[in-house]
């Protein structure tokens, strides 16, 4: 959501289920549009917080969603591979 440029290794990938549903995907395999955060907390604000994210999937992500998707962004945030 920043414009981080990083190896794919290096960011959170965010995915849209067929169902709807935006969660975080772990393994980076999981069928649906997806995006990628960085480890920086403005990033995942900003994913949390604004319509980047929905843009960036080309749907709608619930506010349910972004509550869960902030909390999600808390573990990441700091704790960059390497």
């Amino acid at each position: 959501m920043c414009g981080t440029k990083s190896a794919k290794r290096e960011l959170v990938r965010v995915v849209l289920t067929a169902e709807g549903e935006c969660i975080v995907d772990e393994t980076g395999k999981r069928p649906g549009r997806g995006a990628y955060l960085c480890h920086r907390p403005d990033c995942w604000e900003r994913a949390a917080g604004t319509n980047r994210l929905a843009h960036a999937l080309r749907g709608e992500v619930s506010a349910s969603d972004r509550e869960q998707l902030a909390a999600a962004g808390a573990a990441f945030i700091g704790a960059s591979p390497g």
